[in-house]
C-alpha cells in the first residue's frame, strides 16, 4: 500500500470522526472556534491508533516467537495496556496538539509583530529546504538527543526517579510497558520535548506525528523477546539493550543505556552496555503498589514517594 493512499485512508477516516463525533460536541457547547482545527485533531488521533495497531501487529508476533519470559498471570501487562491508549489515541495526543499549536501560533506572531521572523530547521541548514523526508528525521534525531539527557536526569534526582520509578517497577516488561508512566512525569516529558519542538521550529502537525514514531521504535525496545540488532545495535536501540537499563541490577538512579531511540548517544557519552544477557528487570526498591497495582493505585502511590522524596532531608557526607 503506498504512502499516499495510507495518507487518502487516514484523512477518510478522520473526516468521519470530525464529522459524526467532534464537531456535533462542538456545535453543541458553542465552540466553533476550534472548528479550523478539529480536523487535525481527529487526524492526530488516527495516526495514534494506527501506531497501536501497528505496534501490535509486529511486536505481538515477535513476543510469541522468541519469548524472554513466561508469565501465566498478565494483570500488570493488562495496566500497561490502558496506559498506552490514554497516551497515543486518548486526549492526550490531543492536547499535545493543541498546546502545542496554540503556543507556537503565539510566539511566532509575537516575533513576527516585532519584526523578527523566527527561524525553522531548513532556514538556518539550507540544505534542507524542499527534503521533508530528511527533515522529519533531523528533527527526530535532535529529539532523541533531548530525551537521552531528560531520561539520563530522571535517574540523577531523587525525587524525580520516585516518579520515574513507576516505568522500572514493572516486572513483567512487554511492548506495552514504553507508555507507563506518572502523569507528572509525562508533564515534564511533554514541556521538555514541547520546548524543543518550539526552538527548533517542528510544524505543529509534525510534533505529535514526531513523538509518536519515537515511541513506536522505543515499544519494540521494551517487547519480551530475545531479539538484538548485531552491529546496527550501536545506532539503533534493540530490546536486548534497552533490557539492560530496566535490569534489577541496574535499577535507580545508577543505570545505563538510557537512549530511547539512537543507541549512539549512549556510546558517545560512554553511557551503553552491550552485555549478551537478558536480565530479570524491575526494581527491588519499589512498593507492590507500584508494580502490580491498578493504574489509580501506581498513580497515588508515586505521588506520595515524589512527594516524601522532595521533602526528605539530604544526608549529610560522612567526614573523616
Amino acid at each position: 500500500m503506498t504512502t499516499f493512499s495510507l495518507d487518502r485512508i487516514f484523512s477518510i477516516l478522520a473526516g468521519f470522526m470530525d464529522q459524526y463525533a467532534v464537531l456535533p460536541v462542538l456545535y453543541h457547547f458553542h465552540w466553533m472556534e476550534w472548528d479550523d482545527l478539529a480536523f487535525n485533531w481527529c487526524l492526530v488521533c488516527v495516526y495514534g491508533l494506527f501506531a497501536v495497531i501497528a505496534t501490535y501487529a509486529i511486536c505481538w508476533p515477535l513476543e510469541h516467537w522468541r519469548p524472554i519470559e513466561h508469565w501465566p498471570d498478565q494483570k500488570a501487562v493488562l495496566t500497561d495496556v490502558f496506559y498506552t491508549l490514554l497516551n497515543r489515541v486518548g486526549i492526550i495526543p490531543v492536547i499535545t496538539f493543541l498546546l502545542f499549536y496554540q503556543v507556537q501560533t503565539f510566539c511566532s506572531g509575537w516575533l513576527v509583530d516585532r519584526g523578527f521572523i523566527p527561524p525553522t530547521l531548513d532556514t538556518v541548514v539550507p540544505f534542507l529546504f524542499g527534503h521533508p523526508f530528511v527533515t522529519f528525521w533531523v528533527y527526530a534525531l535532535i529529539l532523541d538527543f533531548a530525551d537521552y539527557w531528560r531520561h539520563r536526569l530522571s535517574h540523577s534526582f531523587r525525587a524525580w526517579y520516585a516518579l520515574h520509578a513507576l516505568h522500572h517497577a514493572q516486572r513483567q516488561m512487554s511492548f506495552w510497558s514504553d507508555d507507563r508512566n506518572h502523569f507528572f512525569d509525562d508533564v515534564i516529558s511533554f514541556l521538555w520535548f514541547f520546548t524543543i519542538g518550539l526552538l527548533i521550529g517542528i510544524p505543529p502537525l509534525q510534533f505529535p506525528l514526531l513523538i509518536l514514531l519515537l515511541r513506536f521504535i522505543e515499544s519494540l525496545s521494551h517487547a519480551n523477546i530475545r531479539l538484538n540488532f548485531g552491529p546496527l545495535e550501536w545506532l539503533i536501540v534493540s530490546p536486548r539493550f534497552h533490557r539492560l537499563h530496566h535490569a534489577l541490577r541496574a535499577a535507580g538512579r545508577n543505570s545505563c543505556n538510557y537512549a530511547g531511540v539512537f543507541s549512539l548517544w549512549d556510546v558517545i557519552f560512554r553511557t551503553a552496555d552491550f552485555s549478551p544477557v537478558y536480565l530479570p528487570t524491575g526494581d527491588a526498591r519499589a512498593p507492590e503498589a507500584l508494580a502490580t497495582g491498578s493504574y489509580l493505585q501506581q498513580q497515588i502511590c508515586g505521588a506520595k514517594m515524589f512527594v516524601k522524596a522532595l521533602f526528605a532531608p539530604r544526608k549529610k557526607k560522612a567526614t573523616v
